[in-house]
């Protein structure tokens, strides 16, 4: 995968993720590092927690302290510094957003893997335009309402443009494909989307889904959706839980939930139909909702 796959929230990740590596195996803190650098404690502090981007120059200046001699490496961290460096297209979205939002939109544009489950409605990744729209509406503003499409559509063809596109598995609650979005705008609607959702697992080589039948009866997944996200590259997952009206939870770094989730999706997995007999239903599904 190249650098310019990732985007600048991952990129700035695995940059801080080696940074700190390098510094712990010099067996060096960060007081150390600053005062042999002539930093203030708290440049460093910001550089390793994200709070502040690195120059060229302050980045070369910690490679030679951690005796970092490879020239491809140094090629290699610097393109990510630059990277990180670089405007993400989801900050047009800043204010419309939860911050902690759009940091996991940041992070799924950058992801290797897409892991997710959803038991109420189509994730937004899968979502059709009119299926988004009539999902809304009377829930938030028509300008909120608006922004909402606008970004999932951009999600979707952003990852569409990445050279390496990210593996996602889905899973589906059969609530998902049984519940008829949108019947008092257009009975279409879900069938439309229902379709759209078994085309693309047929034709996508990297994207399987899943469908948990009613007949599994409780599962894991009854507590709410969840997205994990892995990474190419020495970053740790991602978990994202997903609550309503601000609700919402992006966990990061050696969180012991993530491993917990990790765990949730495979068992959810067992549950789950096969995943042509899972496309098999979701078309069923919408067949019986145009009956």
């Amino acid at each position: 995968m190249t650098t310019s796959d990732q985007g600048p929230i991952v990129q700035s990740a695995l940059l801080r993720s080696e940074l700190l590596r390098l510094r712990k195996e010099k067996g060096m803190t960060q007081e150390q590092v600053a005062r042999t650098l002539e930093w203030s404690p708290s440049k460093l502090i910001r550089v390793e927690g994200g709070k502040n981007s690195i120059t060229r120059t302050d980045l070369q200046a910690l490679l030679r302290l951690y005796d970092v001699t490879s020239e491809s490496r140094h090629e290699r961290m610097q393109a990510l510094a630059r990277g990180a460096r670089e405007p993400a297209w989801w900050n047009a979205y800043r204010g419309e957003f939860d911050d902690a939002f759009l940091t996991f939109v940041g992070y799924s544009a950058g992801a290797a893997f897409i892991r997710h489950f959803h038991g109420t409605v189509i994730p937004g990744l899968l979502q059709t335009e009119r299926y988004a729209e009539v999902l809304s509406t009377g829930v938030v503003s028509s300008q909120k309402q608006a922004m909402g499409v606008k970004l999932r559509m951009q999600r979707q063809r952003e990852l569409a443009k990445r050279t390496h596109a990210p593996r996602q598995n889905y899973i589906l609650d059969e609530a998902v494909i049984r519940r008829h979005v949108g019947i008092k705008a257009d009975p279409a609607i879900m069938p439309e989307q229902l379709r759209h959702v078994a085309d693309s697992a047929e034709q996508d080589e990297m994207l399987t889904v899943r469908v948990v039948p009613f007949s599994a009866g409780a599962h894991l997944g009854i507590h709410g959706p969840f997205t994990v996200l892995e990474f190419d590259g020495d970053l740790n997952d991602v978990l994202y839980l997903e609550g309503r009206r601000g609700n919402s939870a992006l966990i990061t770094g050696d969180d012991e939930r993530i491993a917990e989730y990790r765990d949730n999706f495979e068992t959810l997995l067992d549950d789950a139909l096969p995943p042509e007999e899972s496309v098999a239903l979701i078309r069923q599904a919408a067949e019986d909702l145009m009956a």
